[in-house]
């Protein structure tokens, strides 16, 4: 029997061929399609498990963001940027106090970053759901996934969440009307996750309960009140209504890099060439610092990171790990570079140039092969970032 393929690149494949086998009529052509439907399947789980986080754009620098105002009382501390847009009200602010970050009233700032808020909501709502869950999360433990309530959600005691050994792991929490936890309650992060890659999709408002723990992005269509002495690691953003603040502490979550000790031999960070810029040489050359295929001191792993926000000139993304012997990078589907292991090479770059491209979203993946010594399997990491309209440059990568 012969075989023939009709190789095409889908802009999501990342750049796989697809074919098609002739077979005689009857049973084997159902059987196979039977084989073809598993194959959907179980692709399918594989995309939702390894699902990327949610871009946030021009609002990733947000610790709190409102869409009418911001009102607080008493001596909050917001560590991050606080806006509002398009209302400009902001109160309390002494005794309040915002550090690391900047105070955006109805400025150009806050209002780009409505935009990303309003794409990261759209991302977020539109995740095909990993299950359904009650109204009431307490004593719950969960896995990455994307979790959904058509109505309220609600958090009156403890509710865990385990990244199973994967620090890019993401949570995903898909409220149709209102989040509302209770006092004390706490959202507790093991197995390395990080509240950077939790969200909080909120289809109307929400409220954390007084001196509570939560963690995570709230993405709420109208608004977000923390009640007194709530803490937030994460973010409180409103689209259209106001945040209410009341003696709370905000702050903004940022993924953590990967840290260990560079393989012997390697230089430290920026004495390589370039001053510290990544890689310091052509494409797919490395950098000097970050755990690498030559760091022995920890199982596999691999982590991909970029920029933050949108861009709109050239920038680098990067694979750190352990044990990693290849790495493929593919953009928006299509293949761009392999980058093999040897000797000193700690980091697997990729340079991108958005020139040309759409405004709006685009994806870059890693597939990730490990050393055979490691007897991990290969992986595939996932970087959404916006392109950005009527930007001159793009951001300054620091990794």
């Amino acid at each position: 029997m012969t075989c023939r393929s009709r190789h095409h690149v889908d802009r999501w494949s990342e750049g796989e061929p697809a074919g098609r086998r002739r077979r005689p009529h009857g049973r084997p052509r159902r059987a196979g399609g039977l084989l073809f439907a598993t194959l959907l399947i179980a692709a399918s789980l594989a995309s939702s498990a390894e699902a990327a986080s949610v871009p946030l754009g021009t609002a990733d620098s947000f610790a709190v963001l409102a869409g009418g105002t911001v009102t607080n009382t008493g001596p909050s501390v917001i560590s991050g940027d606080l806006g509002v847009s398009p209302g400009a009200a902001v109160t309390g602010f002494p005794p309040g106090t915002v550090t690391a970050g900047t105070v955006h009233a109805a400025d150009a700032v806050a209002l780009q970053a409505q935009g990303g808020l309003t794409t990261a909501y759209n991302d977020a709502a539109g995740r095909s759901s990993t299950a359904t869950i009650s109204a009431d999360l307490a004593g719950r433990t969960l896995g990455p996934g994307v979790y959904t309530s058509a109505s309220s959600l609600g958090l009156s005691g403890d509710l865990t969440l385990d990244a199973r050994g994967d620090p890019n792991a993401v949570f995903v929490f898909q409220a149709g009307s209102t989040l509302t936890t209770g006092s004390a309650s706490r959202v507790l992060l093991i197995g390395g996750a990080q509240p950077c890659n939790v969200f909080w999709q909120v289809g109307s408002s929400a409220t954390i309960g007084t001196n509570s723990a939560f963690a995570g992005n709230i993405l709420a269509l109208t608004s977000i009140s923390l009640t007194t002495g709530a803490k937030l690691t994460g973010r409180a953003l409103a689209r259209n209504g106001a945040v209410t603040l009341d003696t709370n502490t905000v702050t903004k979550a940022v993924c953590a890099a990967p840290t260990s000790t560079p393989p012997a031999g390697s230089l430290p960070p920026g004495s390589g060439p370039g001053g510290g810029t990544p890689g310091g040489g052509p494409p797919g050359s490395g950098s000097s610092s970050g755990p690498g295929a030559g760091d022995t001191a920890g199982p596999p792993s691999a982590r991909l990171s970029g920029p933050h926000g949108c861009v709109g000139g050239p920038f680098a993304v990067r694979v750190t790990g352990r044990a990693i012997a290849q790495v493929r990078f593919f953009v928006d589907g299509r293949r761009r570079q392999t980058v093999n292991a040897k000797k000193g090479r700690t980091v697997f770059l990729l340079r991108v140039n958005p020139h040309g491209q759409d405004s709006g979203m685009h994806r870059i993946t890693a597939r990730v092969r490990f050393s055979a010594a490691s007897g991990a399997k290969a992986r595939r990491l996932h970087f959404v970032y916006a392109r950005c309209s009527n930007v001159a440059a793009g951001p300054r990568f620091t990794g």
